[in-house]
């Protein structure tokens, strides 16, 4: 399983959201490409990158950020937020970005994001599926960076993308996101069971190396973490080792 370190970008500055809400944030530093640079030491091979003022005004301010983050890590970037037209994509591809995370679109307008993936091949483009939880434990999408809920439950849009060759799927669910209470792994297993062919990211909740080590138990492909690496609650050494016991 690879583990994919996360920054997220608001105002110029690395930070994280409690449960994806924009007014409980942390900042963490003023200088993300110095994370990019510390994550770069890591046993990894990719860096995920969320621009979240993009996510929720639609608008990406941070692109030089995300360049310098880009060209001083080295690792295999692929960003998300704001990523709402066909030359966002282009662009980004084009400046050298491995994927190209898209949610609000993948959900609101899945005709034009089936193009992007004919156009552009499957593996460049990573489908976020954020899911809060329904009364009856049904997993339904958020759009606008986690602000409004959607009427779509997350096995229909996935089924909707697999006809038309899907990989890479990022599922987050946002009230474990930032909160550090463990993923929710049954939703894991879930997708998983339906899904078996899919490229999973799990994403929210990462809390330590034994939430890494039960993850890779249920064969989950990649997981997400920011906030455990950057507080120290996985240490260069756990990530190494973990990835050598792969």
């Amino acid at each position: 399983m690879r583990i994919i370190p996360a920054i997220d970008l608001k105002d110029g500055k690395c930070v994280r959201l409690f449960k994806g809400d924009f007014a409980k944030s942390t900042e963490y530093s003023a200088d993300p490409a110095a994370i990019g640079r510390r994550f770069s030491a890591l046993a990894v091979d990719d860096l995920h990158i969320v621009d979240l003022d993009g996510a929720r005004s639609g608008q990406q301010k941070n692109h030089s950020i995300v360049t310098k983050i880009a060209s001083q890590s080295g690792l295999a970037i692929q960003l998300g937020g704001g990523i709402r037209e066909r030359d966002d994509v282009a662009r980004w591809l084009d400046a050298g970005v491995a994927r190209c995370v898209v949610g609000s679109i993948a959900i609101l307008r899945p005709d034009t994001v089936k193009l992007w993936q004919s156009e552009f091949g499957s593996d460049s483009i990573v489908l976020a599926l954020d899911v809060r939880l329904n009364e009856i434990g049904e997993p339904i999408l958020t759009t606008q960076g986690w602000t409004k809920d959607s009427s779509v439950a997350l096995w229909e849009c996935i089924d909707i993308y697999r006809e038309a060759g899907a990989l890479h799927v990022l599922c987050t669910d946002i009230s474990r996101d930032g909160a550090m209470t463990g993923p929710n792994f049954d939703l894991y297993a879930e997708i998983l069971s339906r899904y078996p062919g899919i490229v999973l990211q799990a994403s929210g909740g990462v809390r330590n190396l034994q939430d890494l080590q039960a993850l890779r138990d249920l064969n989950v492909p990649a997981a997400i973490t920011g906030r455990a690496l950057l507080d120290g609650k996985i240490s260069e050494t756990e990530v190494s080792s973990f990835r050598r016991n792969a």
